[in-house]
């Protein structure tokens, strides 16, 4: 029905069109803070690179770890000792190397393509009172001691879901490596159109997967709260159009052809809305669009350019662009009393916002000076903090645990992504192997 307008450059045949193991950014840690966690990681018993990418389940968990930014990973050729049971591992030989924690494991085949994947993770710090430093490592220094059945093509997911689990016991915060991030690859040639590509890859840029190739314009990826579907823009035909498109099928609908600008779509906390620009009275203007009924409703109105809305974690409010007031920033709307109020007032220019989950603050693309950057801003205070600024960021999307961002920078004349920490400290670059990419979009939590 609403695919009639449809003309693809080329035939999406789901979310594995192209599917390969390789990197397609190379994630590499700039800056890290001075007191990371010092962990040391031990090979994995029995293990082979059998990790898509050729890297074993060990190299993950270190990579992981150590482009958190929060950890100082002991490489295996620096340790003395390589305890492969928690008998062996001898806690005062760890201590006086200055070693908060041991990660061992083990990997056993258990059928045709099925191993069994274990793992502990040892806290051996102590202070100076005797004491542990985890309060639950007081009784027993054992943080971690799980197990896991999986084949052969699980092993890099697993990798990461483990990555979280040390993260999240060490830190006390939930970890991120098990997410997905969205953006666009541009391939560009001498003698051709341009290729545009929707891609999905994990955090640390391996399995790129492309959702769509075009000849034209794709613009704005927006995850659903599940995790489960993309709101883009295409310009498949010449003409803006918002796609929805399901994740695991690969079946997309038209969502919004109005003629003009169909927009900057965004999802509502629950998934039952997206929050989208439109000019069918002339300006840009925010609406918000009922995924079930096709109900559409104006929220914004006047002679100003409003766009790029971000919806509050309760539901309640968007944050939009508009330049009502002479130059863009940053304006929220009420959704109970229809109220707009400007939330910005340092910068020239301000846009492209994002909540952090907390609804405490926001993250934004902030100029001053002439350069452009990413910043936060406190929504209680009003202070604001720039995290980077080299003048070409942009596009920044916040991790679902709120303590990184990433964004669209330049690096060697093309075009990549880039994250930095949420107080500055910590600094990541990801360069693509080719092309340039564009406007990311960090994915939700994908599991439980």
């Amino acid at each position: 029905m609403l695919m009639r307008h449809i003309r693809l450059v080329l035939i999406v045949l789901g979310i594995f069109f192209s599917l390969s193991a390789n990197a397609a950014l190379d994630l590499e840690l700039t800056q890290g803070i001075d007191a990371a966690v010092p962990i040391a990681i031990v090979p994995f018993v029995n293990e082979k690179p059998n990790v898509p990418g050729k890297q074993t389940i060990t190299q993950v968990i270190t990579n992981d770890l150590q482009n958190s930014g929060q950890f100082r990973v002991k490489t295996p050729g620096l340790l003395g000792q390589m305890p492969t049971t928690l008998d062996q591992v001898d806690i005062k030989y760890w201590q006086k190397r200055g070693v908060d924690d041991v990660l061992i494991g083990s990997v056993k085949k258990i059928g045709f393509n099925r191993y069994r994947v274990a793992v502990q993770l040892v806290n051996v710090f102590t202070k100076s009172d005797g004491t542990q430093k985890h309060k639950d490592a007081e009784s027993n220094p054992t943080l971690v001691n799980l197990s896991f059945d999986v084949n052969k093509n699980g092993f890099r997911d697993l990798a990461h879901h483990i990555s979280d689990v040390i993260y999240q016991k060490l830190t006390g915060v939930r970890g991120i490596f098990s997410t997905k991030v969205a953006y666009i690859l541009v391939k560009k040639n001498k003698h051709r159109a341009s290729k545009y590509l929707l891609e999905i890859s994990d955090v640390d840029g391996f399995n790129p997967q492309t959702l769509l190739v075009s000849k034209q314009p794709i613009m704005s990826p927006a995850w659903s709260p599940n995790g489960k579907n993309l709101a883009y823009v295409s310009f498949e035909g010449h003409r803006a159009s918002i796609y929805l498109q399901n994740l695991a099928t690969g079946k997309r609908e038209v969502v919004t052809d109005y003629p003009g600008i169909n927009g900057a779509p965004t999802f509502s906390p629950d998934g039952t809305k997206l929050a989208l620009v439109l000019t069918r009275t002339g300006n840009p203007k925010i609406y918000s669009y009922d995924l079930a009924s096709g109900k559409l409703t104006q929220l914004t109105h006047g002679y100003s350019i409003d766009t790029e809305p971000a919806w509050a974690p309760n539901g309640q409010s968007l944050l939009f662009t508009s330049n009502r007031g002479g130059t863009p920033q940053i304006y929220r709307y009420n959704f109970a009393d229809k109220n707009i109020v400007r939330v910005t007032f340092e910068g020239n220019y301000n846009a492209r916002a994002s909540f952090l989950p907390n609804d405490k603050g926001f993250i934004m693309m902030h100029r001053e000076t002439g350069m452009f950057g990413i910043a936060r801003e406190n929504l209680e205070t009003g202070n604001i903090q720039v995290l980077v600024q080299t003048g070409a960021d942009e596009s920044p999307s916040v991790a679902p645990n709120g303590k990184m961002i990433i964004y669209a920078t330049e690096y060697g004349e093309r075009g990549v992504l880039a994250m930095v920490s949420v107080d500055g400290r910590i600094k990541l670059r990801l360069p693509a192997q080719e092309g340039s990419v564009r406007e990311p979009a960090w994915s939700p939590f994908l599991t439980v």
